[in-house]
Formats: C-alpha cells, structure tokens, sequence
C-alpha cells in the first residue's frame, strides 16, 4: 500500500538560509583512490511515462569503488573522528598522513551497525586507513551483503534482533580504540553523525554543477531516501535556502519501515516496532535518528511510503535506461510515480524531478529475480 503525506509540521519558506556549509568533506573525497562525479542521467522516457517534465537521476551504484553512496558519509566521519583523536588538523591531512600516525600507536578499530552498505562503506575506510573493521549486522542480512563486508577485511558479527538493535550493541562496543561510526544518533553521540551528513552533501554539490554543465535548470523536486534520515537531512541543508523558489523535498520509505512517515503523523519522533522484512534493506529502520529528526520535520515536503512491488517496478523502470540499481535505489523513483499516481499531493505536469539511485545489485541475487536485464 502507498501513503502519501504532505508533512504536517512543515516550516513556512522564508525563513533565514540554512544552505551555507564547508566544503571540507568534498575535498577529501576527492583525494580518495578512485575518486569521480558520479553520473547525473537525464531520462526523458522515463519523465514520460510518469508523467513529469523532467527526471534527473544521481546514479550512485557506483562510487569511490563501492556500490553505493554510503562511503562519502563513512570516509568524512571516519577521517574527522580519527584526526580528533590523534591529535591531526584535518583541513591539513591526508588518509595517507593519518594511516601512518594510527599505525604508531596501533590496535585501532572501526564499528558500527548496518544493513549492508554503510558497514561495507565503514570496512572499506579502515581497510584505506590500515586498521581493523566490526561491523554488526541485523539477523536476515542477505549472504552477499556480508560476504562484501568481509571482503574488505572486516570482522562480521549476526546480530540476534533488528537494525536498532544491531545499532544498539554497536554503541556498547565503543572504547579508546574502537571507534563508532554510526549514521544515527542517540543521547550522547550527535558529533558522528552530523559529519556523516555533511559527507553526503557532495552528492548535491556535483549534481549542481553537472546541471549547470548542462545548462539545466536546478529541480522542482528533490526525492531521497528515508532510512535514519541521514540522506534526507543533506538534501534539506543542501536545497533549503529559505525562499519560495526552492525545491520541494519528498523522502520515500518502505510502509512497513515508515518511521519518518510516522512521526511527522504524531507530531514527534515514534519507533515503528519491527520485524522489518522489506526487501529495501537499507531503509528497515524502526525509529528516525533523534539528531535529524528537528531538521527533518521542518524542511520535509511530503513523506512517502511504499510496497516492496514499488520497489521492484523501480528497478526494472530504471533497467530500461541503462541504470542498475538494488532494492532501496529505486525507492526514489518508486516515491515520484506513487506522488503522481496517488494525486492528492499536485505534482506538476511540468517539474522536472531529480532522484538518487543510492545503490547498485548489492544482492545479485534479488537482482537477478526482480530485473531481465544482466548487470
């Protein structure tokens, strides 16, 4: 079942700009091995057949070596909360510098909790920076999402409950050497995952000038991803200026897992009790991170919940233009067609729309079952 919900708690525009923000983040991604923009695709068919003037989609099943966005988040946080503790300015370091001074003085470890991509993002930051990886994972985690995260070279732990619960024995690992580096927050811990947003800001700061390069105008509509609500935190700093003119934003998330859906209906943050079994893993997330959650509840739109089959309908619509995405990739565009479809929020005719494809097959297997077409 869909629900479409304009948010209730909506802040008026006009507002003071909250868009300011460093570009120290972007900087270091782009001194990271591999490092390129990602694709910005235009895919007019697709705008066509859903019924909007223009669709932009940020393809992200491919990044800095990774299927997945996770890592712009995982490589900030991690190289700010490493730098603090060993002493290092990091406007000044590089991953190599800081490699070499946590080799000095050793047995550092990375942690955290995850449905797949943002531990395999983690274990691939420790495995950059020479030290060890725990990464904890919610019982049902698919075979190959694990398998990824330990051929970074991290330690894998099955954890016997949900993603809260994984996250929850993930905080009660922290110690002088090990290292939390989580995406929520809790009471305690918000430094984390305030630099885990500010990473993800450089998906939108490549998006703007790819746009620009193409002479295109910036979107009426912003779609991200739900989960904690770190991704859509970024796309309300990044996009949210104060002005009548700016963009809508629209997060989607599964019904089943709708915790952001929830607690714009109830006026505050709620749990949505799990099990959580949508097959869009990354966003099987029961209660909103409490630190995004003021930011979320003012510069939010609309929030969407979708079915799995949404989900499914996304990837394969995304297939058609060349484009591979997993489960929780095409929730975007699976939240654009439910926002047309469902007709009481008025999309225009006319707005030109831009998505994240936030991840690649990162289970090959439910890929292959869902999409005809080979990756």
């Amino acid at each position: 079942m869909t629900v479409v919900l304009p948010n209730p708690g909506r802040r008026p525009r006009g507002g003071p700009s909250r868009r300011a923000g460093s570009g120290e983040a972007t900087a270091i991604h782009r001194r990271l091995p591999g490092y390129a923009p990602t694709p910005l695709v235009a895919a007019p068919t697709l705008a066509a057949a859903i019924g909007v003037g223009e669709l932009w989609v940020k393809d992200e099943s491919s990044r800095l070596g990774l299927p997945a966005f996770k890592i712009l988040g995982a490589s900030w946080a991690a190289f700010r909360s490493l730098c603090a503790l060993v002493a290092l300015d990091p406007g000044r370091t590089t991953v190599d510098a800081l490699g070499a001074a946590l080799a000095v003085d050793g047995g550092w470890q990375l942690v955290t909790a995850t449905d797949g991509n943002h531990g395999r993002a983690v274990a691939h930051m420790a495995a950059l920076l020479g030290i060890g990886a725990r990464i904890l994972v919610p019982r049902g985690t698919a075979a190959a999402r694990i398998e990824s995260i330990a051929g970074e070279g991290a330690t894998v732990e099955v954890v016997d409950g949900s993603y809260d619960d994984a996250v929850e024995a993930a905080a009660a690992l922290a110690s002088d050497r090990a290292v939390v580096i989580s995406d929520t927050s809790w009471p305690g811990y918000r430094e984390v995952p305030a630099w885990v947003v500010d990473g993800y800001r450089t998906i939108f700061a490549e998006a703007d000038e790819q746009l620009a390069a193409q002479g295109a105008v910036a979107p009426d509509v912003v779609v991200v991803q739900m989960g904690v609500g770190s991704l859509a935190v970024a796309a309300v700093r990044y996009r949210w200026s104060g002005e009548p003119s700016d963009p809508t934003i629209v997060v989607v998330e599964p019904t089943s897992a709708a915790c952001g859906l929830r607690s714009a209906e109830a006026g505050h943050p709620v749990v949505v009790p799990g099990p959580h079994r949508s097959i869009m893993a990354g966003l099987n997330c029961g209660s909103v991170s409490e630190q995004a959650w003021p930011e979320l509840s003012a510069g939010v739109d609309v929030f969407v919940g979708i079915a799995d089959a949404d989900a499914e309908q996304a990837m394969r619509d995304l297939a058609s233009i060349g484009i591979v995405s997993g489960e929780t990739g095409g929730s975007g565009l699976a939240g654009v067609r439910a926002l047309v479809a469902e007709g009481s929020y008025l999309l225009p005719a006319d707005a030109s729309v831009l998505v994240i494809n936030t991840e690649g097959a990162t289970d090959p297997l439910s890929y292959s079952r869902i999409s005809p077409t080979p990756f």
